[in-house]
C-alpha cells in the first residue's frame, strides 16, 4: 500500500529485546514524517512460529501426523499515521495537498486546495 501511495518508507527488523511476548521475529514498517524528520512505525508483522498454536492447540495434519501450525500477526496501516504521512509528504508550499495517484479515483479530485 505504501508503494501505491508513493510514500517513503523502510522496513526494520526488530532486535530480540524489542520483540513481543509471542514473536520469534518482527518487522516494523516505518513511514517518513517530514515534520519530525524521522521515520515512524505505521505497521508491524510478526512470526510467532508455533507459540500461539501450542497455547490454543491448533494443529494440522501432515503425512498422517498432527503438527502445530505456525502463526503470523500483522497489522495493516495505522489510519491516523497514514493520513498524517499523506498530508505531510504531499503538502505544497501554498498549503494545498496533492492527492496520491492511487487515491484519485476514490477521492474525486487531484488536490485539496
Amino acid at each position: 500500500m505504501l508503494k501505491a501511495l508513493a510514500l517513503p518508507y523502510r522496513i526494520v527488523e526488530l532486535c530480540t529485546g524489542d520483540l513481543g511476548f509471542a514473536a520469534s521475529k518482527t518487522y516494523d514498517i516505518e513511514v517518513w514524517l517530514p515534520s519530525q524528520k524521522s521515520y515512524r512505525e505505521i505497521s508491524s508483522c510478526s512470526n510467532c512460529t508455533d507459540f500461539q498454536a501450542r497455547r490454543m492447540n491448533a494443529r494440522f495434519w501432515r503425512e498422517g501426523k498432527p503438527e502445530f501450525m505456525h502463526t503470523l500477526n500483522g497489522s495493516s496501516l495505522a489510519v491516523g499515521r497514514t493520513m498524517i504521512a499523506i498530508l505531510e509528504n504531499y503538502q505544497e508550499e501554498d498549503g494545498s495537498v496533492i492527492i496520491p495517484e492511487a487515491l484519485i479515483p476514490y477521492f474525486g479530485k487531484k488536490s485539496i486546495d
